[in-house]
């Protein structure tokens, strides 16, 4: 079960924030609404299979299947907080930053179990 650190409605409101402002979203709250979004990850989908990086705010395993123990998981996926929050929300698909530099919104994935196409989006915005 995934170790709860951001009250649901605290993030649900930063996602929110984020969803409205955009770029201007000051940094506290971008965090707040990526690191919800990850314990949201690993909440609906638990499991040790996938690393899912978004620095500087956090990381997560999820997905079930095989379980890594030491050293660099073999699937990993890794970008920036925006890219993160637009795949999560459906704002963006996987496809459309799979190829892309992370500098330029994209999403850096390694290993078999690393496309998360299945897993996207989970967030809902209110409208």
């Amino acid at each position: 079960m995934a170790r709860r650190r951001i009250d649901p409605l605290e993030g649900q409101a930063a996602v929110q924030e984020w969803a409205q402002k955009g770029d201007a979203t000051s940094r506290a709250v971008l965090l707040t609404a990526v690191r919800y979004s990850l314990e949201e990850l690993e909440a609906l989908h638990p499991g040790h299979s996938v690393e899912v990086r978004v620095p500087p705010a956090g990381a997560v395993q999820a997905i079930g299947g095989p379980r890594h123990t030491r050293g660099t998981p073999p699937n990993v996926v890794e970008c920036r907080p925006h890219t993160w929050l637009a795949l999560a929300t459906g704002r963006t698909g996987w496809l459309d930053v799979l190829h892309r530099p992370i500098d330029d919104g994209g999403v850096q994935a390694s290993g078999t179990r690393s496309d998360l196409t299945e897993f996207l989006p989970y967030l809902r915005l209110r409208r």
